[in-house]
C-alpha cells in the first residue's frame, strides 16, 4: 500500500497564492510611484518657499532693490543653513521680484508657487 503525505500544498493552491501576490503587486506598485513623485514635488515646492523667505529677508535686512539678485553666497549660512539641491542639480537665485524656479522644470512642470 502506497502512503500519500497529506502535509503538502498542491499546485492548485501554489498557483492561487503567486495569482494573489501578483494581484496585490499591480494594486500597489502604482500607488507606490504616485507617492513617491507626489513627495518629490511637495519636496521641490519647500525648497522654492525656504528659497523665496530667505530672498525676502535678506532683501529686507539689506535694503536691497526689487531687482536686486543675491548670490548664493550672501544667503548661506546667514539666512538658509544650506543650499537646496534637486537631485545634483541646484537651484538658481532670483532677484527680488521674481520667484524661484525648479531646477528641472523642463520635465517637472507641476513644480512651482
Amino acid at each position: 500500500m502506497v502512503k500519500f503525505r497529506t502535509h503538502a500544498f498542491t499546485l492548485v493552491e501554489i498557483m492561487i497564492v503567486v495569482a494573489i501576490i501578483g494581484l496585490l503587486a499591480a494594486i500597489a506598485i502604482p500607488n507606490f510611484v504616485r507617492a513617491r513623485q507626489t513627495a518629490l514635488k511637495n519636496a521641490c515646492i519647500e525648497n522654492l518657499h525656504q528659497i523665496q523667505g530667505c530672498i525676502q529677508i535678506w532683501a529686507i535686512d539689506t535694503n536691497a532693490a526689487s531687482n536686486a539678485t543675491p548670490t548664493t553666497a550672501d544667503l548661506v549660512p546667514n539666512y538658509i543653513k544650506e543650499w537646496p539641491t534637486e537631485g545634483n542639480v541646484s537651484y538658481d537665485s532670483p532677484a527680488v521680484d521674481e520667484f524661484p524656479l525648479c531646477p528641472n522644470s523642463a520635465t517637472n512642470i507641476d513644480h512651482h508657487l
